[in-house]
């Protein structure tokens, strides 16, 4: 079975292939392709939505293109054209493709793409929810055979498995009791902890996006310097907050006469170990309630270092049990991989008829 996973939920435009035998071992990551429109983004401080669309439709087929010529699915010479009076098929069985949440505009590109190939292609359609996606990075691999595919989809994940998305858009814990099987355990109430780094990041005028950017100036920095809140890390649920947190910054950068460097740096660390704090303690928390056996970090923010190690050295110091899992870091932004591998994992095809971007889309699958 080979799988066209899709993403275009945002600003990246991604595709991949997968490539499992019939017994569902060695399941090969064939090609990935991804191309994004930061660049255009970084200079307003922040996506417009609008832009993001318009740079979708202009990367979504050359990246499709790139993705069959790497996996040698597709001719060099062809060209994906529904008007062509000879339609190349590449040897796939199926397209997996995110519908949502994210960007309507972003989400239809890709959306109306996937509909469009199955239908020349007569190929089903596998319909993917982003944020699953991002969970089933952690299910690619790199390969340590020689002479092999550098990535398979194959993890030594166990289930109950705790699931930590945290991204730009979202903050969310998840339970899941094997593949398709999940329930939502809770999410954030309004700021996701990557909007907050990006809000932050704004208020010490540090480049978008932010978080890659707070996390380089707190490596010059004191996280005890200044001692913000750590919003709801003593609820009894599992919901996130992190709005306070940026409001805090902001009060406390209006009692500073002149920001500088070293003043900077010890705000970015103190934020980044605010964040650091809720988000380990509330997922631990859950872990032991539940007594899970894995741990899965994922979203762009799992990309984080300080998080990873944090998550690790706590994990460790609570005698936990569970295993801890995190994707590559390439695998923690959107990408056509991780939508492939959660396709594979949770096969339900639907006629192309029948599918639409749904940008508010969670987990009520």
């Amino acid at each position: 079975m080979r799988i066209l996973g899709i993403e275009t939920s945002c600003d990246e435009t991604g595709a991949a292939v997968i490539e499992a035998k019939t017994n569902g071992k060695n399941v090969k990551l064939l090609s990935n392709t991804l191309t994004s429109s930061l660049t255009l983004h970084s200079k307003t401080g922040g996506i417009i939505p609008e832009v993001a669309a318009r740079e979708q439709v202009k990367y979504i087929i050359p990246v499709i293109e790139q993705t069959l010529n790497d996996s040698s699915l597709y001719p060099q010479s062809s060209k994906i054209d529904p008007l062509s009076s000879t339609i190349y098929r590449p040897d796939i069985d199926a397209i997996a493709v995110t519908f949502g949440p994210g960007l309507i505009g972003s989400l239809l590109v890709g959306v109306e793409t996937a509909k469009t190939l199955a239908y020349i292609w007569n190929k089903p359609i596998i319909p993917v929810n982003h944020l699953l996606g991002h969970i089933y990075a952690n299910f690619i691999v790199e390969n340590s055979e020689p002479d092999a595919r550098r990535y398979l989809l194959d993890a030594d994940i166990d289930f109950p498995a705790l699931a930590l998305i945290v991204s730009g858009g979202h903050t969310d814990l998840v339970l899941m009791n094997g593949h398709g099987k999940i329930r939502w355990l809770g999410g954030t109430r309004d700021d996701a902890a990557g909007e907050a780094f990006d809000k932050i990041a704004r208020l010490l005028s540090l480049p978008y996006p932010g978080g890659p950017e707070i996390e380089k100036a707190a490596t010059n920095g004191n996280p005890k310097a200044f001692n913000f809140p750590r919003p709801m890390i003593g609820s009894d649920d599992f919901d996130f907050s992190f709005s306070g947190l940026k409001t805090s910054v902001l009060r406390e950068i209006k009692t500073i006469e002149q920001l500088n460097n070293e003043t900077i740096a010890n705000i970015a660390a103190s934020v980044q170990q605010a964040i650091i704090d809720v988000l380990v303690v509330k997922t631990l928390k859950a872990a032991e309630q539940y007594k899970v056996k894995s741990i899965l970090l994922s979203g762009g923010v799992a990309a984080n270092q300080t998080l990873r190690d944090r998550f690790e050295l706590d994990a460790r110091r609570y005698l936990l049990n569970a295993k801890f899992f995190f994707p590559e870091k390439w695998l923690c932004t959107d990408n056509g991989a991780m939508i492939a591998s959660a396709a594979f994992f949770n096969y339900k095809e639907v006629p192309w008829t029948k599918l639409s971007a749904n940008p508010e889309l969670y987990f009520d699958l």
